[in-house]
């Protein structure tokens, strides 16, 4: 086995040579995926990364929304996702009807739409925000205005925690139901467990958990505040892959999850033989209608500029 992910690894960077291409990973892809990656980072870092890449070809190792993300900010350049239909179950819970009612139901609002959506939902929106950048662009949005925000009910309660804008919550239950496997009893229980370890949570996590951390951040924040800190010991509130990071990230501390059950199916998709297979066919190509890449890119711009 260990010889043949070499030679898929040698052919991979083979690849990448050949078609000058970039291969991009998120935090919650498997080790061995991150391991064939140029970059890995989280949905924040990504979107900067495809903006600096000096390449033909984008690889983007993440579901669906991070790779068409991708082909709406570099519409120069091939865009490829190892898997076909890699969906963010977050994403499925605003659709683009559902947003505009809520629009008309809520007339002159301003829409921030949380980056986990589905891309033609996005394209209504005013402005665009990542769990990085979410609370910092609420507070500089338009102070008379009221915030609609979708789709995760737990961002929103963060984001609501750190600023005195009014936000609507669309539609109401929206959630990541890979970080609300995430309970508090399970942080109780990991707490007593090693009661010394510092809490970091997504703020996808609910709020329960939310409020029994020590930092609440995105995953790059996560990483950043571990590596940083000077505590030798953490719970992690978040998918079970950033545990990967942290450990390459700071070999000398201890990372525990609280819970073992919270992992993204559409993240694990991805493995190096579909990536090198994706290098070798160019397949899957992204492309975004340019109706919807139109709307989408202006509302990223406007998360850029407030950011």
């Amino acid at each position: 086995m260990k010889k043949m992910n070499t030679k898929i690894i040698e052919r991979i960077e083979r690849l990448k040579r050949k078609k000058n291409a970039i291969v991009l990973a998120h935090y919650f892809e498997r080790p061995d995926v991150m391991a064939v990656a140029d970059i890995v980072a989280g949905s924040t870092g990504l979107i900067e990364e495809t903006l600096k890449a000096n390449a033909d070809i984008i690889v983007v190792c993440g579901v669906d929304f991070m790779a068409e993300t991708a082909a709406i900010l570099n519409p120069d350049k091939k865009v490829i996702a190892p898997v076909q239909r890699a969906v963010c179950p977050l994403a499925l819970q605003l659709t683009r009807k559902e947003l505009l009612e809520a629009k008309k139901e809520n007339p002159g609002s301003e829409v921030l739409i949380y980056l986990n959506s589905l891309t033609e939902t996005k394209a209504v929106a005013d402005c665009i925000c990542t769990a990085a950048n979410a609370a910092t662009i609420a507070d500089k949005m338009d102070d008379s205005l009221p915030i609609l925000f979708g789709p995760d009910q737990a961002v929103s309660y963060y984001v609501r925690k750190r600023t005195i804008k009014e936000l609507i919550t669309v539609p109401e239950y929206g959630a990541c139901p890979v970080h609300h496997k995430i309970v508090r009893e399970d942080l109780i229980n990991a707490k007593v467990a090693h009661p010394e370890a510092k809490i970091v949570a997504h703020p996808e996590c609910i709020p329960e958990v939310q409020d029994h951390a020590d930092y609440i951040g995105s995953t790059g924040g996560m990483i950043k505040y571990c590596t940083e800190t000077e505590a030798d010991e953490f719970l992690v509130a978040a998918e079970v892959g950033l545990i990967h990071m942290l450990q390459k990230e700071a070999p000398t501390k201890i990372f525990y999850p609280v819970t073992t059950t919270a992992i993204c199916g559409g993240m694990k998709k991805t493995t190096v033989v579909k990536i090198e297979e994706a290098l070798e066919k160019e397949k899957y190509e992204v492309v975004v209608p340019r109706e919807i890449a139109v709307d989408v890119r202006r509302a990223m711009e406007r998360m850029f500029e407030l950011a």
